[in-house]
């Protein structure tokens, strides 16, 4: 299963937890969860806030005013060649 994120992951894009979670056959949780372990071993890296270096990005926007019914943005950053 960490072989098929990683794969998606290295495709590139940006992905909903959900949809990603069904692309993998998986649960939205269990999906959260490979991407803490990812994280812990080095393969990606979390941004926890926003900083002007965002302000071109195309998420800007969701990071600084999330919407109140919705689960706050994350976004990483991948570090796997």
């Amino acid at each position: 299963m960490l072989e098929k994120l990683l794969a998606e992951l290295r495709a590139g894009g940006t992905f909903e937890t959900g949809e990603l979670a069904v692309r993998l056959g998986t649960t939205p949780e269990l999906l959260s969860a490979m991407l803490a372990h990812l994280q812990r071993v080095g393969l990606i890296q979390s941004f926890d806030t926003c900083s002007d270096a965002c302000a071109e990005c195309s998420l800007s926007n969701a990071c600084r005013q999330p919407d109140p019914d919705k689960k706050s943005l994350h976004l990483f950053s991948v570090n796997i060649p």
